[in-house]
């Protein structure tokens, strides 16, 4: 297993983080405790979770993976030290999660002590806003004019990002949180908040996950240069596109048990005729050199310059195996030119 920086941190993160946002619906308690169990056996040093988690989320299963954690942790704290643990705080919008309210000060203050609560420790080593409380481009928001910059009111996003800080300080100096970052931000919102991390002497958010993956690459170069530049790791989610990537939705196939029969709170905004024409040529690819559909778009995650971790979940073991395998794999150049080709064709299917 290799090892990164968790940008300006220092801590040594595995290049494969597990993530765990199936464990409460699609994986039990048991399953779970497998799968962390072999993670670590690999290597993996890295576990990120969220409040909102299991997904989809509701309000009967809100809380349920950090649960799960906290179980394995309560019968395991001996190897509490041994993992950098990651969860996030959920953005505006849902309504049974403080009711659908705006992150702010208070919100930082209660909810981690509900996360630290079911997850049985007396600290986070990674604490993250899940989403921005303003609108922004993800989740397939990413054309022009789907979300609108000219209405944001950015006096009034910076005064509350300040209050997060000032909470997020508070609860560091309280020994409840030892780093901060961002998921599904921008280029804007990391540097507000860097700015306002130097000006005011407060936490700096020492990464960002964003969805990036073969069907979405927005986020290079622009993002992901700043992030390298101002020490901020970049930790792709959904790097198979919600599984799109290992083929296994093609052609209209709904395997029993997977994602996608289960009804999204989004819809499935990825399934595009275009990300299925993609698709098809990726797994031509990787069968080209002798790969699985997943293992290739992992492997291509993996080499993308300024990629510190990339968040990897799996439903069964042998899902979990082939794909913490890949990160030993090395692409040729020529795979990666076919890569590219398929790219430039295709560099935003949904």
């Amino acid at each position: 297993m290799k090892y990164a920086k968790l940008g300006s941190s220092g801590v040594e993160v595995s290049r494969v983080c597990l993530g765990s946002m199936t464990w409460g619906v699609q994986n039990t308690q048991a399953e779970a405790d497998q799968q962390i169990e072999f993670a670590l056996s690999e290597g993996v040093n890295f576990i990120d979770t969220a409040e909102m988690y299991p997904v989809p989320p509701s309000a009967d299963t809100y809380g349920g993976t950090e649960t799960i954690i906290g179980n394995w942790l309560n019968k395991n704290a001996h190897k509490r030290g041994d993992i950098v643990l990651a969860t996030k705080i959920a953005g505006p919008g849902l309504s049974f999660i403080r009711e659908g309210k705006i992150i702010d000060g208070e919100a930082i203050k209660q909810s981690i002590d509900a996360s630290l609560s079911r997850l049985q420790t007396d600290y986070v080593d990674l604490y993250q806003l899940h989403w921005p409380n303003r609108n922004s481009p993800h989740f397939g928001k990413h054309f022009p004019n789907q979300i609108r910059f000219s209405n944001v009111d950015k006096a009034t996003q910076i005064d509350g990002m300040l209050e997060i800080l000032q909470a997020l300080d508070d609860c560091v100096k309280a020994g409840k949180i030892r780093f901060c970052g961002l998921s599904d931000d921008t280029t804007w919102g990391i540097n507000q908040y860097l700015k306002l991390a130097e000006q005011h002497s407060l936490p700096k958010m020492v990464s960002i996950q964003n969805e990036f993956n073969l069907l979405h690459s927005k986020d290079w170069p622009y993002l992901i240069e700043n992030c390298w530049h101002e020490d901020v790791a970049y930790l792709p989610w959904s790097p198979l596109a919600g599984g799109m990537l290992s083929g296994k939705y093609l052609n209209g196939q709904r395997p029993e048990g997977s994602r996608w029969t289960i009804t999204q709170r989004m819809g499935l905004f990825r399934d595009t005729q275009n990300s299925e024409q993609a698709i098809e040529r990726y797994v031509r690819i990787a069968k080209q050199y002798d790969l699985t559909p997943s293992q290739l778009a992992l492997a291509w995650c993996d080499k993308v310059d300024g990629v510190t971790s990339t968040i990897i979940g799996a439903t069964s073991m042998q899902q979990l195996k082939e794909n913490i395998e890949v990160f030993d794999i090395s692409l040729s150049s020529e795979a990666f030119k076919d890569i590219d080709e398929v790219i430039k064709q295709f560099p935003a299917p949904f």
